[in-house]
């Protein structure tokens, strides 16, 4: 046999050998289960990615002790007409910082699922689900799919998707194909402007999202309360200048927009500066970037910066424009919601590291947070606020409530990681969410305790919660549009203030109102919003 010949048998032998093997590793594959974290949570890239209602904790161990409150009131609940709501955000990270924070998302689901499961003869009760869609929301697919079928199966009874935390094109994915089902959303943090129906004359205007509710400000109202307190300081002119993140993310994106739009006023400033981040929670490079740009503002004569990145990078920024020496000046940096988390990332090095020299501050940061524990009773004192208005009242009897619900945990000795801490305005946020749920269900509920409202009746209650419907929320008066969004929700204007020594504080300085004036009397809303 030609040696030629030898050489292609042996290959093409080789070959199907090859080919053989290789098919039976994929038969075998395909016959082998998945990895799992538990029975129904698969484990998908080192990540618990599913639902439960039965106080899975995700292998997150700071939220082990909440997980378990939820369960217990979901078993308190179980004999009583009841319906399911999911609890969508990340649940894992390996960041200590990013866990505490999930903590404190979660306390307030279960102190608003306390809340909302209040009352005899109220039907229906509210289960809680986690539901994990991995880190940005990376496995929002498979997440999404089980959702749809909870909300199809009789035993499960999903009436609404509570949580998002983070405006991601992911997230927005997930909203989207929820919605197309009819499958009600509350989006209690998420401000990114592309995640939210736009508000037109008299609802004419098709929804993007149908079904979708959020009861946090968008960056654009966010970013005009702040104008609308700060008066001159807070217009774009020769003092200001924008730094913002060049990457793709939909939360960065809408506030850098939103600070372009604020009225430009008096002399230009210095051209807009952008920078580079590898993602949310890695610094990458940005360190570099910023001693570079901290030098070119320092050329400038710019003293406010308006910063539209995530907290990791505003913090690294805010350090850098600390350390350089620009003939003794002092800045002040304005950003969005996401700086609520900002304290929590904060240690005594990188306090003195903005504190400088010379017994005042040097660079301090201001955001409108969505809420704030010290908002209310501030306002109230003020002599022109005597008379107690509705929209500063209203709330402040909403924020008792909540503490008289955490009180009222801790005096049963029920453990939930850690006291939740109301100063960051997550706890905040998400128990008003689970609030205005448990209120739209409340509303739907028609017939017998057992006729549990449908998907399409609880989405069609977001409209009718204004006025005398309207939700009296602890981070203030919910009177939502006709397209879902809360209708001049006002913005507390916090400052992180290094002080003179030690840590410093988070200090509540005012109220910010995205229309430039308070809501209307009864949360009427007005025909053109």
């Amino acid at each position: 046999m030609p040696r030629w010949l030898q050489l292609l048998i042996a290959a093409l032998t080789a070959a199907a050998v090859g080919a053989a093997i290789w098919g039976g590793m994929e038969i075998y594959d395909a016959m082998q289960e998945p990895d799992k974290c538990t029975d129904d949570i698969e484990k998908v890239g080192g990540e618990c990615i599913g639902v439960s209602a039965d106080g899975y904790d995700f292998e997150t161990a700071e939220i082990t002790d909440v997980a378990k409150a939820i369960a217990a009131e979901n078993k308190r609940v179980e004999k009583q007409p009841h319906v399911t709501v999911a609890m969508m955000l990340p649940l894992q990270s390996d960041r200590p910082a990013v866990r505490r924070q999930i903590r404190s998302d979660l306390q307030g689901a279960y102190l608003g699922q306390r809340k909302a499961n209040k009352g005899e003869g109220e039907p229906p009760k509210i289960q809680l689900a986690l539901a994990n869609p991995g880190r940005d929301y990376a496995h929002q697919k498979q997440v999404v799919d089980t959702l749809l079928d909870w909300s199809d199966s009789k035993d499960r009874k999903l009436r609404a998707v509570t949580g998002f935390n983070l405006s991601l094109d992911t997230t927005e994915a997930a909203v989207k194909r929820l919605t197309k089902h009819r499958v009600p959303i509350l989006a209690s943090r998420i401000s990114g402007d592309r995640i939210a129906n736009k508000d037109k004359a008299d609802g004419a205007a098709k929804l993007k999202f149908p079904g979708l509710a959020r009861i946090i400000p968008t960056n654009g109202d966010a970013a005009q309360a702040l104008a609308n307190f700060n008066g001159d300081r807070g217009r774009r002119n020769a003092k200001t200048v924008l730094v913002y993140d060049s990457r793709e993310d939909s939360y960065v994106r809408s506030l850098a927009d939103a600070f372009r739009s604020i009225k430009e006023e008096g002399p230009a400033g210095q051209a807009a500066i952008p920078f580079e981040s590898p993602s949310i929670d890695e610094p990458g490079t940005t360190g570099n970037q910023f001693a570079s740009i901290a030098h070119n503002i320092c050329g400038s004569s710019a003293d406010t910066v308006y910063f539209a990145g995530r907290t990791l990078h505003l913090r690294i920024f805010a350090l850098k424009l600390a350390a350089m020496q620009c003939e003794k000046r002092r800045y002040t940096i304005i950003s969005g919601s996401d700086a609520a988390s900002l304290r929590q990332n904060m240690s005594l090095a990188d306090w003195k590291g903005l504190r400088g020299t010379g017994g005042k501050p040097k660079v301090k940061v201001q955001y409108a947070a969505p809420a704030h524990p010290d908002a209310w009773k501030k306002e109230l004192d003020k002599p022109e606020n005597k008379d107690k208005p509705q929209f500063l009242e209203e709330p402040r009897v909403a924020l008792e409530e909540l503490k008289a619900e955490r009180d009222a945990v801790r005096d049963k000795n029920i453990s939930l990681g850690s006291v939740p801490n109301l100063e960051d305005s997550r706890t905040i946020l998400v128990y008003d969410g689970l609030v205005t749920i448990g209120q739209a269900l409340h509303q739907t509920q028609q017939g017998g305790p057992e006729d549990v409202p449908g998907l399409r009746d609880v989405g069609a209650q977001w409209p009718f919660l204004n006025s005398q419907r309207r939700v009296q929320g602890a981070s203030g008066l919910i009177c939502l549009t006709s397209s879902g969004n809360p209708y001049d929700k006002p913005a507390a204007i916090v400052e992180l203030d290094p002080g003179t020594e030690g840590m410093g504080s988070l200090r509540y300085v005012g109220l910010g109102w995205p229309t430039g004036k308070e809501q209307p009397k009864d949360c009427v809303i007005p025909s053109s919003s």
